[in-house]
């Protein structure tokens, strides 16, 4: 294709002019294919908008360079003129470049170094629906760049499939332009049943790709698959199975720049296959390709709360994703796409991906965010969670990077490195020798060695000589992996020096939070010294050890299983860690023992390193930790303190300021017990705590004489002993013996307001007779059915014709009377 070629963006260009000359800013909306990567920035740069350079980000390497390389080969330049490019590792610039396309981290490289974007006019985010925690990070320090230091930056944000409109009132409501694109027609074609459960992805992409190059004879043929692996491993199965003019180009983020431009290169003759990640999604042009076979994966980045970082994850596509490849097939002619699902499956897909910033690990950010001064005022197009937030700041706290919130002179050399923090803590505190860069290149890339024991010393020796390696264990080694890891560790190496640390104390220094305890017992279980617990395979090489360091593990909650770990000594830790091994005294109730347990503990986080008892423990700190059992036991109401509660209770619902003594409101604080608790420490003596002169003190004396007045303790009876008052039903009420009530004509009350006592009256034996709140009634009209039925039961106890002129009594006649 001639790159003057006219384009579906060509149309819209006039009216983004205009927008970004009136107002500085604009949202630009179009399809894949529509060429807005290509020719927005160089009409930008003909128009004369912009004094200074274009910086356009793009979300991938092999993007920023293909784009750059196409941008230079329209205006008849080489790379590095008017047109450079800039990504990790490797720049193309020159003083006389207007236009440099970088990847996303370096703006914010860029940014943090120089808030004011010396000589930048303007910014352009291409590809932002794929909302990457860089994007979303570099365009809310943009526009607070523009808002604060410089109203003339021209900010422009490209995307494809993105609701452009909330982009738009993010910035301020810039003008939103929509180019409606061209593309030729594709036709989709689904399987016609679901895939098997058990069915792998390889062998049934390569059987859909054979399918379509029969079905589909002309055309080059686009296959995306999740990954490296996959996309070799259908390469392999594609062997002997194509046509002889049919060549197989993997195309990965990767591979060497050199195999990725020969897979985007027209075939000259035979027909082309490109087996691709979502790499090939958007902003590459690949102009032979007819025909799409979506393999319906696609592999992001995910934070995994295991390994502590950020890991790529394979999950299905969304709507919108796969709409983007279905595409592909239709930028030159008509086209085909098979899907490698059916046409029902689609109603379960997600509409589009998530932003990066809600799934993703936000230490990164925090640190950034820190090195800028503030997160107020960012406007972020999602704002990130508070907790996850909270969590990452902690994390960078522990590592020393922030202190009370602030970046410490450590935490800038961390922001400084392409490193998740934890690692680039490692690098710096080993000194950034050799050892360090390697164990932090492996800890950032997949296993090398997979299904191997979880020793991380067998990764370490596959990649100081694999084929050795191979020898001497019967685990295969990822070549690749180890490759990339040994460019990786080339890279971040800072010296020559040898590291004086062991492999375990580097991964301590990366993971203080996951230095593990064996606990006591034939299982290997651990403790973390973060809180958490974990647990080995048992039979495993590193099973035995007391301490090691867990680098990664999987996702239980409640016990996460070790999937890689260091060894580790006692010894080396406390060279590492020794200022923050401490001895705590520890005075706790034992939920397991059910009693009080107080030790003095050598303490690394959770782990107790070593444990002995405390005999002199304070009173006090005992105090407390029987109330906490109490906490979990329940509070002991005996009957006494059960009717004083009681009595408090109808108070306060007459309006009275006594205090709550429901559950809650007592153990809520401990103070009003502690004097209470004195010697107690086993689960026995707190139950049988009797808590009435506790609660009289809460009380205290004039609660005690309100009470007192309002609903007394006590009923004194015709014979003068004092019955308690039962406040705990629906009315006040006594129990005593029917013989003790003779005489009585007026009905018992209570209280100031004379509330009716509920009298229970008992039989010599003890047992209820009548329960009545109206005595002068019972006696005329009840008790001579009692009297009959009692005086044959209980002859020797008085049972007078008339008991409103007997004397109450408790005596029964002498024998034989």
């Amino acid at each position: 294709m001639n790159p003057n070629d006219p384009l579906p963006i060509d149309e819209a260009l006039p009216r983004l002019l205009d927008a970004l000359r009136a107002h500085g800013q604009a949202v630009l909306q179009a399809p894949p294919g529509a060429g807005k990567t290509t020719r927005v920035p160089l009409a930008m740069l003909e128009a004369g908008l912009v004094a200074g350079r274009i910086l356009m980000l793009e979300p991938r390497r092999l993007a920023a360079r293909t784009s750059a390389e196409r941008m230079a080969e329209t205006l008849g330049e080489p790379v590095g003129q008017t047109v450079g490019y800039r990504v990790r590792g490797e720049a193309k610039v020159s003083r006389a470049t207007r236009i440099e396309v970088v990847t996303e981290g370096i703006l914010t490289r860029m940014i943090q170094s120089d808030p004011g974007l010396d000589g930048i006019g303007a910014l352009i985010f291409d590809e932002f629906h794929e909302r990457s925690l860089n994007a979303d990070l570099g365009l809310a320090l943009a526009l607070e760049i523009r808002g604060a230091l410089r109203d003339d930056l021209m900010i422009l944000v490209m995307s494809a499939t993105l609701d452009a409109a909330p982009v738009a009132a993010l910035m301020g409501d810039a003008p939103l332009i929509t180019s409606e694109g061209r593309a030729f027609a594709v036709e989709t074609r689904w399987l016609a049943r679901p895939l098997p459960p058990r069915a792998r992805l390889e062998p049934e992409m390569a059987a859909l790709i054979v399918q379509a190059l029969e079905e589909c004879p002309e055309g080059g043929l686009l296959a995306f698959l999740p990954g490296e692996g996959e996309i070799r491993r259908v390469e392999a199965a594609l062997a002997g199975r194509l046509p002889p003019d049919c060549t197989v180009r993997p195309l990965f983020g990767n591979m060497p720049f050199a195999d990725q431009r020969a897979a985007l290169a027209p075939q000259a003759s035979g027909r082309k296959i490109v087996l691709a990640t979502a790499i090939a999604e958007t902003s590459l042009t690949l102009p032979d390709i007819r025909v799409v076979v979506d393999g319906g994966r696609s592999r992001r980045a995910r934070f995994d709360p295991n390994s502590g970082m950020s890991r790529l994850v394979t999950e299905r596509v969304t709507k919108a994703e796969a709409e983007q490849r279905r595409g592909r097939a239709g930028r030159v002619a008509p086209g085909t796409c098979y899907r490698l699902w059916t046409k029902g499956e689609e109603g379960g897909m997600a509409a589009f991906p998530p932003a990066e910033i809600e799934a993703a690990d936000l230490t990164p950010l925090v640190l950034e965010l820190a090195l800028w001064g503030s997160a107020e005022g960012l406007a972020f197009l999602t704002p990130p969670n508070p907790g996850v937030m909270a969590e990452a700041q902690a994390l960078l706290a522990s590592l020393g990077a922030l202190h009370q919130g602030r970046i410490t002179d450590h935490g800038r050399a961390l922001a400084a490195l392409p490193l998740h923090p934890r690692l680039g803590h490692m690098l710096q505190m080993a000194g950034g020798g050799p050892d360090a860069a390697t164990l932090a290149a492996v800890l950032a890339e997949r296993d090398p060695v997979r299904g191997a024991p979880p020793d991380l010393n067998l990764r370490l020796a596959a990649i100081a000589n694999p084929r050795g390696f191979e020898e001497n264990h019967p685990f295969a080694v990822d070549r690749g992996v180890v490759e990339r890891i040994k460019a990786e560790a080339k890279r971040l190496k800072r010296g020559e020096a040898r590291s004086a640390f062991s492999p375990g104390q580097l991964a301590a220094l990366a993971y203080p939070d996951r230095v593990a305890l064996r606990r006591k017992g034939d299982a290997p279980r651990f403790i973390l010294s973060g809180g958490k617990g974990a647990v080995m395979e048992a039979g495993t090489p590193l099973a035995g050890h007391r301490l090691m360091i867990a680098t990664d593990l999987d996702g239980d909650a409640r016990e996460a299983r070790i999937r890689q770990a260091a060894p580790i000594t006692e010894a080396e830790l406390r060279a590492l860690f020794g200022p923050q091994i401490a001895w705590v005294d520890v005075c706790d109730w034992s939920r397991r023992e059910g009693k009080v347990i107080a030790r003095r503990q050598e303490r690394f986080g959770a782990l107790v390193l070593d444990d002995r008892v405390w005999p002199d423990a304070p009173a006090e700190a005992v105090a407390r930790a029987a109330f906490d059992g109490l906490r979990l036991l329940g509070v002991p109401w005996t009957p006494a303190a059960a009717r004083l509660r009681a009595r408090v209770v109808l108070c306060r619902e007459e309006g009275s300021d006594l205090p709550d003594l429901t559950d809650a409101a007592l153990m809520d604080s401990a103070d009003w017990l502690l004097p209470y608790l004195s010697g107690l420490k086993t689960e026995g003596q707190l139950r049988a705590l009797d808590l009435t002169e506790a609660l009289r003190a809460l009380i205290g004396w004039d609660g005690m004489q309100l009470l007192d007045r309002l609903t007394p303790s006590h009923f004194t009876t015709p014979l003068d002993r004092r019955i308690p008052i039962d406040y705990d039903g629906e009315a006040p009420g006594i129990a005593l013996r029917l013989q003790e009530m003779f005489g009585v004509t007026q009905h018992p009350t209570v209280g100031p307001k004379s509330l009716p006592l509920r009298v229970t009256l008992l039989s010599p034996g003890g047992s209820p007779l009548q329960t009545t709140m109206d005595l002068p009634g019972f006696w005329t009209n009840t008790y001579d059915d009692v009297r009959k039925d009692m005086r044959g039961r209980y002859p020797r106890h008085p049972w007078p014709d008339d008991p409103r002129v007997a004397d109450p009594t408790l005596r029964a006649k002498p024998r034989g009377t």
